[in-house]
């Protein structure tokens, strides 16, 4: 029996590989990408541990004679004087911008398929879809010219009230909600078609017996919709709480125009690492901030897919 038991057990291993090459070698293009752009780059880690000099011919001979300098780069990090500031703004605008999302693409995602005209939902996802193909530096623009001091649209509108146009981009207090509310129109798009897509992928016939029973609109919403919509709600969740410690550098950088007043408000990790690369030219510590983000992303994301296993296990992300 062992025998036998040896010998299909071979014939099985020589049959997967002979039925999926095909399956095989259209995954290796995947592989050899992941490959070149994402794991051989990882050698650069090294970087976040030296003081990175052009010292030698080219960048792997200057890498390898600069000096090493241990964890003062991220040390640097958390001592900068402007630490507190960018730390705080990137957690709470993250935090921020999860929940907000996640609750404007939901309750989106719910008003379209509850249209029944195809062709008025159609153009309505496109016109909600379509702020995410732009650029932060179109978005920019757009947003200043609604809040220019001299010609912006908004301070127009203010004018012609009889009320004193607002210097927006030297007072703070506006902009924590003005960038939560421009994410939100930038993003929701696409968080709204994944949750339109789940929603699509409900079977029709739990919303009959439901209206069969007289529920309304609202009750199929909350006992179906909602619950069935709960394991990609929460996947979308635990890949957001990964980026916790990352900002979208187009945001903060482009929107506020980078204006100095508004520095308290707006400075994240990211802009503060593009000044620091940009006018200190200090490759080492722009290395150890996007290593730090790295390994805090990874204990988010098992923190937080570890918290949802105990609490929904058919939720978690792995």
């Amino acid at each position: 029996m062992s025998e036998r038991g040896g010998a299909d057990a071979r014939k099985k291993k020589r049959r997967f590989g002979r039925d999926n090459t095909e399956l095989a070698l259209l995954g290796l293009p995947t592989v050899i990408w992941f490959i070149l752009f994402s794991y051989i780059p990882m050698f650069g880690i090294i970087i976040a541990f030296k003081r990175y000099r052009p010292l030698g011919a080219n960048f792997i001979d200057s890498l390898m004679k600069s000096d090493w300098m241990g964890f003062d780069n991220f040390s640097f990090l958390f001592k900068t004087p402007d630490a507190f500031y960018f730390i705080r703004n990137t957690i709470l605008y993250n935090l921020a911008f999860i929940f907000t999302g996640i609750l404007v693409s939901v309750t989106l995602a719910i008003m379209m398929s509850l249209l029944r005209s195809p062709k008025f939902a159609k153009t309505c996802q496109t016109m909600i879809f379509l702020p995410h193909f732009l650029s932060w530096v179109v978005v920019g623009y757009f947003v200043f010219a609604f809040l220019s001091s001299d010609k912006g649209l908004v301070n127009q509108i203010l004018k012609s009230l009889g009320q004193k146009p607002v210097q927006w981009y030297t007072q703070e207090q506006y902009w924590p909600g003005l960038l939560i509310g421009v994410n939100i129109w930038k993003t929701m798009g696409y968080s709204m078609v994944v949750y339109l897509a789940s929603i699509a992928g409900i079977d029709a016939s739990l919303y009959e017996a439901a209206a069969i029973d007289g529920g309304s609109k609202w009750q199929q919403v909350r006992h179906i919709t909602l619950p069935l919509l709960t394991p990609i709600i929460t996947i979308m969740l635990i890949l957001a709480v990964g980026r916790i410690f990352s900002s979208d550098f187009g945001l903060f950088y482009n929107v506020p125009r980078q204006s100095g007043p508004l520095f308290n408000v707006t400075q994240t990790i990211d802009v503060y690492v593009y000044n620091a690369l940009t006018q200190r030219n200090n490759i080492g510590f722009a290395a150890a901030a996007s290593v730090t983000q790295s390994v805090v992303g990874l204990f988010t994301i098992v923190g937080a897919n570890q918290l949802v296993r105990k609490l929904n296990p058919e939720s978690s992300l792995f």
